[in-house]
């Protein structure tokens, strides 16, 4: 039997690199192809353990360019694609809205305008995009993010996703493409870059470097594992209803400063330290523009249809994060020191050689 060919973009990335993974391992009857431009969150050494599998295969290649893209959808004939690849970091989108709107909209469109040839020729290709539930602006005390709920958009960030969002639905309806969206909850766990919040304070913590947190830290996010949102992913691509979207959340809602305090408790307890000596780290600092102060899913579609719910509670998911990047402190200081970057364009060069 031929093998498919499924394109995940970003592949390189953090969640990107869990879902690529999976994919691998659980589908021999799927060729993999990794397309990522290895930009500062994009490492290989994220995916050294099946860069070998027969089924996986890298591309680097930068989405923004329209010419590449259609260049790589003539010469593969594409099953699916399940697009990751975009800017992701807020802060970064306040000081270069440019570059996000360049990734996260630019770039979804030219792989829907290539999708449009494969859906031609193959009339169950599908094209799954993964946002965000910032693109729904910011909730109160109460209430939760459903799949009906507004968009409401109110940082450079969630923005782009909500176009990019908006141009997924548009093709649908315009040119009849088959597609799903998820909208998905804060991410931690292993091979997360540490401009975010969990993986940047366990370093801070291991340095004994300030842990800076915004305004008074009660804004309040809910949580999820990378490894269980790569499941959710799974399930959304394989058996969720086209033209849907589906909400994918932890259940799990935390204020930055009651999540601080919980790290620090569990990092003292794993370094040996007294109780309290990593809370004496933190440090309030201004709040930034346009920061939302409360995110919460409701993934009770995703888990009635598709009977996905999270495997790990916040602690026990937050206890195998530390033990990743105690295990993994070459990939951290690689990555924080910015040595990763010449590690990885080696790698490629090895890949093509």
């Amino acid at each position: 039997m031929e093998k498919k060919n499924i394109l995940i973009t970003g592949g390189a990335g953090f969640i990107g690199s869990h879902v690529v993974r999976r994919f691998v391992e659980l589908y021999g009857e799927y060729q993999i192809f990794n397309l990522d431009a290895l930009t500062y969150a994009g490492n290989l050494e994220n995916l050294k353990d099946i860069e070998q599998a027969p089924n996986y295969s890298f591309v680097k290649g930068d989405i923004t360019d329209a010419g590449f893209v259609n260049d790589l959808f003539s010469q593969i004939n594409f099953d699916g694609i399940i697009h990751l690849a975009a800017e992701s970091h807020v802060d970064r989108s306040i000081s270069d809205p440019l570059s996000f709107v360049r990734t996260n909209v630019l770039g979804t469109v030219n792989l829907l305008n290539a999708s449009l040839q494969s859906s031609k020729a193959n009339p169950a290709f599908l094209f799954y995009h993964i946002s965000t539930d910032e693109v729904f602006g910011s909730l109160g005390q109460e209430g939760l993010f459903n799949e009906s709920t507004a968009y409401d958009p109110n940082s450079p960030y969630s923005a782009s996703k909500a176009s990019s969002d908006h141009f997924v639905r548009a093709y649908g309806e315009t040119y009849d493409l088959r597609y799903v969206i998820s909208n998905c909850s804060n991410n931690y766990g292993p091979n997360q870059f540490p401009e975010k919040l969990i993986p940047l304070f366990i370093n801070n913590i291991i340095k004994n470097k300030p842990l800076p947190v915004y305004g008074d830290g009660n804004y309040t996010r809910d949580w999820l594992y990378v490894k269980d949102h790569a499941e959710a992913i799974d399930l959304v691509f394989h058996k969720g209803r086209k033209g849907e979207t589906y909400n994918i959340g932890g259940f799990n809602e935390w204020k930055n400063i009651e999540l601080t305090r919980l790290l620090c408790q569990l990092m003292d307890k794993k370094l040996g330290r007294k109780e309290g000596t990593s809370e004496k780290l933190i440090t309030f600092v201004k709040d930034r523009p346009g920061h939302d102060l409360r995110y919460a899913i409701d993934a009770s579609k995703i888990n009635k249809e598709l009977g996905w719910k999270p495997s790990v509670t916040f602690e026990e998911g937050l206890e195998k994060t530390i033990d990743w990047y105690f295990e993994n402190q070459k990939w951290l200081d690689q990555v924080t020191s910015g040595n990763y970057r010449e590690y990885y364009q080696k790698q490629y060069q090895e890949y093509n050689s």
